[in-house]
């Protein structure tokens, strides 16, 4: 257990970066051009929307014309002009993505409804490693500590996705794409400090790797402060990492490629959790020390064969250990993929792959809060293959047509197939429909858990203990969706981006209720009120996603989007899950947004957003909007400073509540922050 003292394990890297930010800042800005330049002014214009090459659809380059999915991209000027410090911030600015903060380290995102703190119908990938963990089917975002510096773009895909990435890829995939280090050859100073993060920092350097090759080296830090709670008090949240990495990138007149890359991360902190989930009543808060080191490796060779097609191998592995809520979590994992692209006659275009991965999870109870996994330790081995086939049925429709074959140590043999319908019915406007379906396997808590959930009062007898246990015979989730779109450049000062989309999910988990017992294990008789999991629920989803792109002025761009979601979900016959239709309430039904970028003057930015996030009925929070702001002002070629400010409209509000009950929620208060960036 923790008290209110701030933890700082990486207090060295903290002085050594603020430090040198700082004073190179202040002593060396008029220094003269260098290696690496600033960011362009400019994003790209309305004409080039409709070009924008992406990868997370089909695993290839393709345009955004030629894309049968919804597809939203969040470009590096986006991330620099958004004033946010973190990556769940950042994706707030993407239609259909859910983002809700629940304390100072946690938040809430998701796909399409089904939003918790770890939603499991959305995979995260950072250059096609998965971050999304198999233990508990989730995404751990207070470790997704990519420098917002580095990333080239952010794509998000609404919708399934397991035809390419497989089980989990269920609501859509986030895939971070970080720059070349040839793309950031010279330094990179940042330093920034403000009312909800005291100290931030990176300091990186890159140059010539031979004379073929390009690397980076970075050091980042980042602290945060302890949130609020009502009544004045203050939760044991704050979180403090350090991040050191590099990549290397090496082009050959081949047209061959290899890039490896590496990182460390350490963060601790502390967490303010409940231990009763979600049942009356509500058990004492506790503080807990939250502990994260983790690192990776990950290698990756494009290879151009002589008849014109390239295969990719991509290799890495993950190791990571937290230690949250009393458990320590371990997890090791080993990916090794191969894909083939090549061109079948004049109308095929093929993508083609295999999967190998093998993970070991060990969770070890030390503390005791009930909670105990069966077994501690598990190795487990993944196998895959995917084929999709990009057929042009004229010159402007396209029929794409896939599936990936899974085999899983929890299901077996896995299912996952896609159709997509483009077609372009001018240089400028695409129509698209598509079908798939995308499972997401069982995790190992699901598994093999038994977990005290707490005490509910009992007419007559007194108390009963809940006491969740996993179930080894459980199925997959269960995703059949559908979708069509329009995308269109109106003109040149305007483009928008329609979506609509029916889904269809079979054999949700449920938490299933048996019969009570008494059990004489303990010195007096204890009335036991045994919880399962069990596959005995099903949903419909449907819902609409529109936004777009106003040119008002040459100086002034307007980015309007809007999001409207309707849940419908009910017990199979048999189940007795009360709780199951409340999850349509952990989600909003109706978002909308409008996001501002105006140039002031030549060197001057000011920047904002204004959304709407509508109630979640299921939780009891309100709705509410959020206003943030930036002004961005350039200090001649190489330094720039910048003023933002969050949640201005508000002074302090819940975004969202953790039914598990591992993280108290606490209040989302406005803060302001500066901060100074100098490349050389």
């Amino acid at each position: 257990m923790i008290t209110g003292e701030r933890i700082d394990p990486a207090g060295w890297l903290r002085t050594a970066v603020m430090g040198l930010a700082w004073a190179l800042v202040a002593s060396i800005s008029g220094s003269r051009a260098s290696a690496q330049t600033p960011p362009p002014l400019a994003g790209a214009s309305l004409e080039d929307l409709m070009k924008i090459d992406v990868t997370s659809v089909s695993k290839k380059d393709q345009t955004l014309s030629r894309t049968g999915a919804a597809v939203f991209v969040i470009g590096a000027e986006d991330i620099r002009r958004s004033g946010a410090a973190n990556i769940p911030d950042v994706l707030r600015m993407a239609p259909g993505v859910e983002v809700a903060q629940i304390n100072s380290n946690q938040w809430a995102v998701s796909i399409r409804g089904f939003n918790a703190v770890y939603s499991n119908k959305v995979l995260v990938l950072i250059d096609g490693r998965s971050v999304y963990t198999s233990s508990f089917s989730g995404v751990y975002w207070d470790q997704v500590d990519t420098s917002l510096e580095d990333i080239e773009r952010i794509e998000v895909i609404r919708g399934p996705g397991g035809t390419v990435w497989g089980a989990n890829a269920v609501n859509g995939v986030i895939n971070i794409i970080t720059k070349s280090a040839a793309d950031t050859k010279g330094g990179t100073v940042v330093a920034a400090s403000g009312s909800r993060e005291p100290g931030q920092g990176l300091l990186q350097f890159g140059g010539d790797a031979g004379s073929q090759g390009a690397y980076r080296i970075f050091g980042k830090y980042f602290d945060t402060y302890d949130s609020p709670l009502p009544g004045g008090h203050t939760a044991v949240d704050g979180w403090h990492t350090s991040h050191l990495g590099g990549r290397a990138d090496w082009g050959f007149a081949s047209g061959d490629s290899v890039s490896v890359q590496g990182d460390f991360f350490s963060g601790s902190g502390g967490a303010t959790s409940q231990i009763v989930s979600g049942y009356p009543p509500a058990g004492a808060l506790l503080n807990t020390r939250l502990e994260n080191k983790s690192g990776d490796a990950l290698a990756k060779w494009d290879h151009k064969l002589a008849n014109g097609s390239q295969t990719t191998l991509q290799i890495y592995d993950s190791r990571d250990g937290r230690t949250e809520d009393g458990n320590h979590l371990s997890e090791n994992i080993l990916d090794v993929e191969y894909e083939h692209h090549l061109a079948a006659g004049t109308r095929h275009d093929i993508v083609w792959g295999l999967d190998y991965r093998f993970t070991r999870e060990e969770i070890d109870p030390f503390a005791s809060y009930g909670i105990q996994v069966n077994p501690p330790q598990r190795s487990d081995h993944l196998f895959a293959a995917f084929m999709q086939d990009e057929i042009q049925l004229s010159r402007s429709v396209f029929l794409t047509v896939g599936s990936k074959i899974e085999h899983n140590a929890y299901t077996g043999l896995e299912l996952e197939p896609s159709l997509q319908l483009v077609w372009n019915t001018s240089d400028r406007q695409t129509v698209w429909a598509s079908a798939g379906r995308s499972i997401r396997e069982p995790d190992t808590l699901e598994h093999g858990m038994t977990f005290d959930l707490g005490t509910v009062p009992v007419p007559g007898f007194g108390n009963g203990v809940l006491v969740l246990s996993g179930n080894a015979h459980l199925q997959a989730e269960r995703l059949t969706d559908y979708e069509t779109g329009y995308r269109a450049q109106l003109n040149p000062r305007a483009s928008i981006d329609l979506t609509g989309f029916l889904s269809f999910y079979h054999h949700l988990l449920t938490t299933e209720t048996g019969d009570p017992y008494v059990s004489l294990s303990q010195n007096e008789p204890e009335l036991v009120i045994p919880l399962h999991y069990e596959n005995l629920a099903h949903a419909c989803d449907y819902g609409m996603e529109v936004f777009g792109n106003w040119q008002v002025t040459p100086r002034w761009k307007l980015s309007p989007g809007i999001t409207v979601l309707r849940m419908s979900l009910a017990d199979d016959p048999g189940g007795n899950d009360a709780t199951i239709v409340q999850t349509a309430g952990d989600s909003p039904r109706q978002q909308a947004e409008i996001r501002s970028r105006f140039k002031l003057l030549r060197n001057l930015d000011w920047d904002g957003s204004l959304k709407y996030v509508d109630s979640l009925d299921g939780q009891g929070i309100p709705a509410y909007t959020r206003l943030d702001m930036r002004l961005g002002w350039r200090l001649g070629e190489k330094t720039e400073f910048s003023l933002s400010g969050e949640n201005l409209t508000s002074g302090g509000h819940f975004e969202f509540i953790d039914r598990s009950g591992l993280f108290t929620p606490s209040l989302i208060a406005r803060s302001v922050s500066g901060k100074l960036t100098w490349w050389f």
